[in-house]
């Protein structure tokens, strides 16, 4: 038997033992997830269509592996004008293995930790989340102290124009000053171990860092 599933905005066809990559879903590995949006299902040239989903149809799939998709980078350039912009994403992805299809409400073998993507799960995590923080104000206090610690120290002196490099305007030069990047130096001396964080905490790919810290040699070296 095969089922016609919607996640992340895509459609997937998919049978029993399938292994897929779909967009990141909420779970730890070996837990088991429903995935409720069904638009068909059948076996062989007997399908059944949804309106749009299937009532009482259910895909539940363990997570195999949580990762990240391979880097899209995104180029523009302004001729004459010396203006050039790369942008890079990288996708949060989920690896399934799809376990059973489920019918007419019928219970899975196996219990699912994780119901996705619903409206209403999502809205009881949210509310039992609120319940278990209340109590608890100085987990919060710390939590927001170590998100406004910077990656790394500011030297001292007079910080340099990040934007003469290409590729930083000014949006990303300000953010790697909160972060404690401010100089030509700094950019150049990043270690790959450095790059790595970046591109972990901030919304730049190794592609990217790895451009400016070339750049950056060469303007500290002036």
């Amino acid at each position: 038997m095969f089922a016609v599933i919607k996640t992340g905005g895509k459609q997937y066809r998919v049978a029993a033992n399938d292994l897929l990559k779909i967009e990141k879903v909420e779970a730890n590995v070996g837990d088991m997830v429903e995935i409720g949006h069904v638009l068909a299902h059948g076996e062989g040239e007997n399908v059944t269509f949804g309106a749009p989903f299937v009532d009482g149809a259910v895909v539940t799939a363990e997570v195999v592996e949580q990762g990240k998709n391979r880097t899209v980078i995104a180029f523009k350039k302004r001729r004459r004008q010396n203006s050039r912009r790369k942008i890079g994403h990288r996708q949060l992805l989920t690896t399934v293995r799809i376990s059973e299809i489920l019918l007419g409400g019928a219970k899975p073998t196996k219990t699912a930790a994780v119901k996705a993507p619903k409206k209403e799960a999502k809205a009881e995590a949210a509310t039992e989340a609120k319940a278990e923080a209340a109590p608890k104000k100085e987990p919060k206090a710390k939590a927001a102290e170590t998100a406004a610690t910077p990656l790394f120290k500011a030297p001292k002196g007079e910080p340099d124009d990040l934007t003469v490099i290409k590729g930083i305007g000014p949006v990303a030069a300000k953010d790697l000053n909160e972060q404690g990047i401010i100089t030509f130096a700094q950019l150049a001396k990043l270690t790959d171990k450095d790059v790595a964080k970046i591109d972990e905490h901030m919304p730049f790919s190794a592609d990217q860092i790895k451009d400016w810290r070339e750049q950056a040699k060469e303007l500290a070296a002036k």
